[in-house]
């Protein structure tokens, strides 16, 4: 990653200091990963786009990577909101969607593209990436527990395999094969997963 040079057009305008700063400047990161990559991507773009000096992102950021990490998790920190219908096809559906909603968005794409990368085997990257999805994970868990509460999954099974079950056709459409994904995807989705827990396929391993 560069981090003095940059060709992209954007200037954003003029911004002050502190909260508005911070948030211009991450904003700026996410649309640069985004729209050049990790690799292209230049604190002097960054600056640019948000409209600060450079100088300025990097008394607040000391190395480019830390502006990607806190870019990328300003985004994703925030509470999921867990959907409780009384019914896990319900709640699946709202869950899945949820997810398409979210990675479909600038950030989601930049994370994606991020995690893809080569960035990926800086080890506060990869520890990043691994801890943004085993959040989205604990956060989850709940549907299916409670779905195993009332009779509606087996007994054993596991959260967690039936989360990857749930999210890779999802993910494999994102990352491999640029496919379109809607709400019809989410549903077909949470239609293999809940045939694949029905069957008692998807227990700890």
């Amino acid at each position: 990653m560069e981090s003095v040079t940059s060709s992209t057009a954007h200037r954003g305008p003029a911004v002050g200091r502190g909260a508005k700063m911070r948030a211009a400047v991450l904003a700026a990161t996410v649309a640069e990963l985004t729209e050049t990559g990790y690799a292209a991507l230049t604190v002097e773009g960054v600056a640019q786009r948000a409209g600060v000096h450079k100088t300025t992102i990097y008394r607040n950021w000391k190395t480019p990577d830390a502006l990607v990490i806190d870019a990328l998790t300003g985004h994703f920190a925030t509470d999921i909101p867990i959907p409780d219908t009384g019914a896990v096809d319900d709640d699946l559906r709202v869950l899945a969607r949820s997810l398409i909603a979210t990675m479909t968005t600038p950030a989601g794409r930049a994370l994606l593209t991020t995690v893809l990368s080569d960035a990926v085997r800086l080890p506060a990257l990869a520890a990043m990436k691994s801890a943004l999805f085993e959040d989205r994970f604990r956060r989850a868990a709940p549907v299916v527990t409670r779905a195993v509460a009332r009779g509606e999954l087996p007994a054993a099974t596991d959260p967690a395999e039936f989360l990857t079950t749930l999210a890779a056709p999802i993910y494999f459409r994102l990352v491999f094969t640029a496919e379109p994904v809607d709400e019809a995807t989410a549903d077909r989705a949470v239609a293999v997963a809940l045939a694949a827990a029905r069957a008692g396929t998807l227990t700890a391993l």
